[in-house]
């Protein structure tokens, strides 16, 4: 009798790298119940049937941050399993348009500048994504 091994679930999810006008980066801190609660993030979530990867991101954030971006140039495509699922975070730039950012669907949002990313505890997939923006700023000086 061969044991089955269950496979964990797999979500596409769409991810924005949100920068104001001053270079800061929006992330913020997810609820603390639930998986990886109280961890920061960079906003985003799942894709819903028929919708384009920019459609889902620009949802996501005006229905968890209530602001409006412009989804910009692709960053990152991150491939990462962990015990309880498997994501395929899709990362795009994307430029702050309008509104300010509210705790609609976190806990907290804050602006920071790339350094202090180190600062804030995120989850493992999310590390990619600091590195990439690491590297691409280093590309720009």
């Amino acid at each position: 009798m061969s044991e089955s091994i269950a496979v964990p679930p797999h979500k596409i999810i769409g991810v924005a790298v949100i920068r104001n006008d001053q270079e800061q980066i929006l992330i913020d801190r997810r609820l603390q119940k639930g998986v990886m609660g109280g961890l920061w993030e960079f906003p985003g979530g799942k894709i819903e049937p028929g919708e384009t990867l920019e459609e889902c991101i620009k949802r996501e954030i005006y229905e968890e941050l209530g602001i409006d971006i412009e989804v910009g140039e692709h960053l990152i495509t991150v491939e990462h399993v962990y015990t309880h699922l498997h994501v395929t975070l899709t990362v795009h730039h994307c430029r702050h348009i309008t509104g300010v950012p509210q705790p609609l669907e976190c806990d907290e949002v804050r602006w920071v500048n790339l350094d202090e990313l180190e600062q804030f505890s995120f989850p493992e997939a999310n590390i990619q994504i600091i590195a990439a923006l690491r590297e691409r700023s280093v590309k720009r000086v």
